[in-house]
């Protein structure tokens, strides 16, 4: 098992917009992230816009390619692509940072 972590960075003018739309994520998105192998996903958000991201999975590049196979996950990074600060990533999920693991607690 993986244990992921990474980070993106949402635009401080979109930060409100942002955390209600993930108040009501598609049931079709939540399936296609499960179908995918992405397990005890969570998303954590800063004042400043730093977004961390965290999962658990068997494959992190196979769980990636699984959601980039299905129409759920396109439809949802075309929706939430305004809401980051992307530099050169088209996509949110093309963009993310993945961040070393140092330390872990069992």
């Amino acid at each position: 098992m993986e244990r992921v972590c990474f980070k993106l960075r949402v635009r401080a003018d979109r930060l409100e917009e942002y955390t209600r739309r993930h108040r009501d994520v598609w049931p079709e998105m939540l399936d296609a992230l499960r179908a995918a192998g992405w397990r005890n996903y969570g998303l954590f958000l800063g004042d400043d816009g730093l977004l961390i991201g965290y999962l658990e999975t068997d494959d992190f590049e196979a769980s990636l390619a699984g959601m980039d196979a299905t129409e759920a996950n396109r439809r949802w990074q075309a929706e939430m692509a305004e809401f980051f600060e992307l530099g050169s990533a088209e996509r949110p999920d093309s963009g993310l940072e993945r961040l070393t693991e140092v330390f872990h607690l069992a």
